[in-house]
């Protein structure tokens, strides 16, 4: 008798989602399947605003990063006035950016994923958060939440808070950086720079302890896709969009974003509010395919972006850039090692972030481009933490939005996430028996991608979680709670 397994709601990610894993006759996982129940309509509600609006309104899909939506929609606007913004402007986007690569891959690394990796899988989930986190590490998790603040005080410097600021528009940017607010960052760099590194540190030590994990979370060939700079350099606002294979071949180079939808198709799921974009030339791959390099899964974020460049630019970054590609053997698969690129990433971004504010045209006022609408359509792209975010905008002679499509870094992951909790499914779940440690497990290959599937919160130091066994004919096998 086949029998299934719900895990509702995944915990310690950002929006709604269950998990529904399928058994066999024998006890034995036939299919997993990772479904967004929420839905929210950006796309739809935007239609009939001035596309001036954009970047204030689009910052609102998203509570945890609001910036790199706000930069997507500026630069869609950009497009639209056919401008070439201030060289100033660009650079403060690009420190803006910056500083949202580093909040948000704190909060994902330190308050979401670490009480999985210091506290242990198996430990006790009343415990597994980041109380216990805070109890168990407490001048680590200090410096996570230190670090976090460090990206967040850049945003806000630069837009007046640290949520949602309407700072980026169409053509440019509306306020500059004072003296004051440069000095500010400047004193904090060294500190950010030290946690970060203790960190990297502290994970390489242990990654010896979860091998296991390391071979079966998500550990299969795919393409990635990333930005990367002319010369192939780490990107993360602007440049041209690169897909590599699982064995480091470049498969397709200097792709213009604008023409996204030759390279780009969009599927959607009846099980899930979630869509499921593939890479056009190799077609979407059928449910019960398998994961090869003929399929047009890829994956974006942290790990591809690391697998797509050369090499970052910058000294600290580089070295342990060629350490995580030591480990991988070249390029990194395994959806485990998301974790470890995110910390190479904030480093990454703290060096770049000292560059910047060292460049005499950072405290620059010449900061907007004028123009009026001279095309009308235009694509935005930028590299948000989780991934590549591409914004669409098709508008009227007036400027008002006749139709948006965004696609989100989340979203380009969904076929490599469900194939992630398919394979953590088979290796850790055989019969009927539901031992909690498995299904954390199955909630962290998740989580490595650090999904964001909208701004939703979850109740302080609450994990709460339903997995019902069901028989074909309804039945409830059995069943845990998770309060």
């Amino acid at each position: 008798m086949s029998e299934k397994i719900i895990i509702d709601p995944v915990t310690r990610i950002e929006g709604h989602a269950k998990i529904s894993i399928y058994l066999d006759d024998s006890g034995q996982v036939s299919d997993a399947r990772f479904h967004v129940t929420e839905f929210r309509g950006f796309e739809k509600f935007c239609e009939g605003r001035p596309f001036w609006e954009m970047p204030g309104i689009t910052a609102r899909v998203c509570g945890i990063c609001p910036v790199s939506h706000l930069l997507a929609s500026a630069k869609a606007g950009d497009r639209l006035l056919s401008v070439t913004i201030p060289q100033a402007a660009e650079k403060l986007r690009r420190l803006m950016n910056l500083g949202q690569i580093v909040q948000s891959h704190a909060l994902s690394f330190f308050h979401l994923s670490a009480p999985d990796f210091l506290l242990g899988m198996d430990s006790d989930p009343q415990k597994r958060n980041v109380f216990g986190l805070i109890a168990a590490e407490p001048e680590l998790a200090r410096g996570g939440i230190r670090l976090r603040q460090f990206g967040q005080e850049i945003i806000e410097i630069l837009g007046g808070k640290k949520i949602h600021p309407s700072w980026a528009v169409p053509g440019g940017v509306r306020e500059p950086l004072t003296e004051a607010g440069r000095t500010h960052i400047q004193k904090r760099i060294p500190e950010a720079r030290n946690t970060t590194i203790n960190a990297i540190s502290t994970f390489k030590q242990i990654l010896n302890d979860y091998q296991k994990e390391a071979q079966t979370f998500g550990n299969f060939p795919s393409l990635f896709m990333g930005l990367v700079t002319p010369e192939g350099l780490w990107e993360n606002y602007d440049g041209h969009l690169r897909f590599v294979d699982s064995a480091g071949n470049i498969i397709a180079d200097k792709l213009d974003a604008s023409r996204y939808h030759e390279f780009i198709g969009e599927a959607v799921q009846p099980d899930s509010y979630l869509k499921s974009p593939y890479y056009r030339p190799l077609g979407h791959p059928e449910k019960d395919g398998h994961c090869s390099l003929d399929s047009g899964i890829y994956r974006v974020g942290p790990l591809a972006r690391l697998n797509v460049c050369s090499h970052i630019g910058t000294p600290l970054a580089d070295a342990e850039l060629r350490e995580f590609r030591d480990r991988g053997k070249g390029t990194v698969t395994s959806s485990f090692f998301y974790h470890y690129a995110r910390l190479i990433e904030i480093l990454a971004s703290i060096e770049r972030i000292e560059i910047l504010l060292d460049d005499p045209d950072i405290l620059s006022t010449r900061l907007r481009a004028d123009a009026g609408i001279n095309q009308l359509e235009s694509v935005g792209v930028s590299e948000a933490p989780r991934g590549t975010l591409f914004h669409f905008y098709q508008i009227d002679e007036d400027g008002l939005i006749q139709k948006a499509n965004l696609i989100i870094a989340t979203g380009q992951n969904n076929l490599a996430m469900n194939r992630t909790v398919a394979q953590i499914a088979r290796h850790f779940i055989h019969g009927p028996e539901i031992p909690e440690g498995m299904l954390n497990r199955v909630e962290a290959g998740i989580r490595a991608f650090d999904p964001c599937l909208s701004c939703s919160t979850h109740a302080v130091g609450q994990m709460p979680l339903h997995v019902e066994l069901v028989g074909v004919d309804g039945t409830v096998m059995n069943e845990v709670w998770r309060d």
